[in-house]
């Protein structure tokens, strides 16, 4: 069983619709128990980290999430659930993270430019990818692949070794991490056509 965890923040049912268009069954849920019996489990997220990491606290699945981490369960985090997954945010103010990957979240710099033009924060729309490492959700991918991207906040690992991907939008971000049996990625798989798709088939044959 594929669980995806609900608590309070982001569009939960096209995570779920993307995993059943590739034929497997996820379930939304509130409730930490049924986190804790998954198979696999899914951290989604859209909104302000100060707020998801007090919902995840007030909905009980910080326990449950370090649990099914420890155990070597496959988790994907996406979006915020990627974000969350660090020490810490400078996202209105500095907010304390899951710890579980060392390293902050930041905001994009003022000022950016590409090509003479201003780049506007939030980086929003479709970007490549480049490949520094390939967690098995991400195997087969071309180099550049395209998917899609809503954020003004990015992470900024202590270990670099664990950047899977690397996108450019004014700099170089960390687009996704890949360490043991995490894989998480900035930008919205559920959002990114057959591309996406693929990511999350592939996640949920996972080892």
């Amino acid at each position: 069983m594929i669980a995806i965890i609900d608590y309070g923040m982001g569009n939960l049912r096209s995570v779920q619709k993307g995993f059943e268009k590739v034929g497997y069954e996820a379930v939304v849920t509130a409730d930490p128990r049924v986190v804790l019996e998954a198979e696999r489990i899914v951290l989604p997220g859209v909104g302000a980290f100060r707020d998801c990491i007090r919902n995840l606290e007030a909905g009980g699945f910080v326990e449950p999430i370090l649990r099914v981490v420890r155990e070597g369960r496959p988790f994907l985090g996406i979006c915020l659930g990627l974000q969350l997954l660090f020490t810490e945010s400078e996202e209105f103010g500095l907010h304390k993270g899951l710890d579980i990957i060392p390293g902050r979240v930041v905001r994009f710099p003022e000022g950016m430019a590409e090509a003479g033009e201003a780049l506007k924060v939030p980086h929003m729309g479709w970007n490549q990818l480049s490949f520094k490492r390939r967690p098995p959700p991400l195997a087969g991918l071309e180099e550049g692949s395209n998917v899609y991207f809503v954020h003004s906040y990015y992470v900024k690992p202590d270990d670099e070794s664990v950047i899977a991907t690397t996108t450019t939008y004014g700099i170089d971000f960390c687009s996704s991490i890949w360490k043991e049996n995490i894989v998480a990625t900035q930008f919205h798989p559920e959002k990114s056509q057959e591309t996406g798709l693929t990511i999350l088939r592939q996640f949920a044959t996972m080892k």
